[in-house]
């Protein structure tokens, strides 16, 4: 019987240990592919002032916009008047990744 409630326990452990593991490459995966979004050379970037600009002309309420690893970070009040933290490539303007 003890050699059954180890073998148990072992590959309860062994389980648990591999779940634990996908779950970390997953989301470094994640945190990876946005990444690849904002890879782009300083010289083909456009300006945070004609981000501003195409934000603000869809309604957007600007507040605050920084460089973020390789991305523009948008802190701003959508049209619909909800706060979002909004990323975007700097050549394209390309929304990376939005949390509200």
């Amino acid at each position: 019987m003890k050699n059954t409630v180890l073998k148990k326990a072992a590959f309860g452990l062994f389980a648990t240990t591999l779940l634990a593991t996908a779950a970390l490459g997953l989301t470094a995966h994640t945190a990876q592919a946005s990444d690849d979004y904002c890879n782009v050379p300083k010289s083909e970037w456009q300006s945070m002032d004609a981000l501003k600009e195409k934000l603000t002309a869809e309604g957007w309420d600007v507040r605050k916009i920084k460089e973020d690893e390789g991305c523009y970070e948008v802190y701003a009040v959508k049209a619909d008047g909800k706060k979002v933290e909004a990323y975007f490539n700097p050549a394209t303007f390309e929304l990376v990744k939005e949390d509200d």
